[in-house]
């Protein structure tokens, strides 16, 4: 065995089935009493509902959660957080409502309840990731780790089976790039493993039958495993390739992931062998980055950066951008490189 360190995280998670019954229980746990519930604009009738279960401890709800988390909703929020007087805030949804919660917490250190709709993961991580002039810039702080993670199967039964597919995608990648980090370590390899094994077997099965209740739980529970690894470790070339095109080019996260992983899996396929081998041993593929590209096309989602809003003349700006402010990764960034990668991405060539 070799030296490693690791940092365990401090949150709690309830999960199961129903468990959206307990957050008034968690709220008071923490000793709180004014909540404000958040969600994005889509999510409203459902967020209205948490604050009428919720009675008396709700304080209120905002509902214009948005992708990339721009910091001009982030300072809107933060009026209606001081008006209320909030004490916490319940974030339900996805990532864009999860940031919210996240960027709020960062600016007054209040606690967060957090409901997971989807596969995104970043409920597991202290990583916050917000939108200023254009540019994506990320930051790890504990001062934005939810303490309650509350995981509700049953919430995830009405997510639509493209849409579970590209979640359950950019949950794979948090694992894959854990796999390969400069911090990996023999626990959060494990995890990694399992977690991308549990949605490689999910996506499949829920994208024949959404409502495989068995499907859903290895899915959710898969989320979370992925997303506990992406808090554990460092980012590498994926998640800032994936940054870039969301930040600076406003295309949809999810997507954004599914596109881009195998591409960025195949570029550092030579550089970390034992990683590819747990990622392809997982999926009971050839190799890690066809896996990958195959569990997406299989089942419906997006390949090519050219269909979900990317313009070819903007590749050459992606790279520099990308390129200028690297993360760590296990080979060297070479520019004339990424633009391949980004080129194969953008035509949905099979690695």
């Amino acid at each position: 065995m070799q030296p490693f360190v690791y940092n365990a995280l401090p949150s709690r998670v309830v999960f199961g089935f129903g468990t959206l019954a307990q957050v008034a229980e968690e709220v008071r746990a923490l000793g709180c009493s004014k909540a404000l519930v958040l969600t994005t604009p889509q999510q409203r009738a459902s967020g209205e509902a948490l604050v009428r279960q919720l009675g008396d401890l709700a304080v209120g709800l905002y509902d214009n959660a948005t992708m990339h988390t721009p910091v001009e909703v982030t300072r809107e929020a933060l009026a209606v957080v001081e008006s209320v007087g909030a004490d916490c805030v319940v974030a339900l949804g996805g990532g864009s409502t999860i940031g919210l919660g996240k960027a709020i917490a960062l600016h007054t250190d209040l606690p967060q309840v957090v409901i997971p709709t989807t596969y995104a993961g970043s409920e597991a991580t202290p990583i916050i990731g917000q939108t200023e002039n254009g540019l994506k810039t990320t930051q790890r702080t504990l001062k934005v780790l939810p303490e309650v993670i509350i995981y509700d199967v049953d919430l995830t039964l009405s997510l639509p089976a493209q849409m579970t597919v590209t979640s359950g995608m950019n949950a794979i990648a948090h694992a894959v790039e854990a796999l390969y980090s400069k911090d990996a370590n023999p626990l959060i390899s494990m995890l990694a493993e399992q977690g991308i094994a549990a949605i490689g077997r999910a996506l499949p099965r829920i994208h024949a039958n959404p409502e495989d209740r068995e499907a859903r739980s290895d899915a959710l529970f898969g989320a979370w495993a992925c997303g506990v690894c992406l808090g554990a470790v460092g980012m590498s070339i994926h998640h800032k390739l994936c940054h870039t095109l969301g930040g600076s080019f406003d295309l949809p996260h999810a997507e954004t992931h599914t596109v881009v992983l195998p591409h960025a899996v195949a570029y550092n396929t030579d550089a970390a062998p034992e990683a590819m081998a747990r990622i392809a041993r997982a999926l009971g593929a050839e190799t890690a980055a066809r896996g990958i590209f195959d569990l997406a096309a299989k089942h419906g989602a997006p390949i090519r950066l050219a269909d979900i809003g990317m313009k070819e003349a903007d590749i050459s700006r992606a790279v520099e951008i990308a390129c200028s402010s690297p993360y760590w990764n296990p080979r060297p960034i070479e520019p004339a490189a990424i633009r391949q990668l980004l080129d194969n991405a953008f035509s949905g060539t099979r690695p």
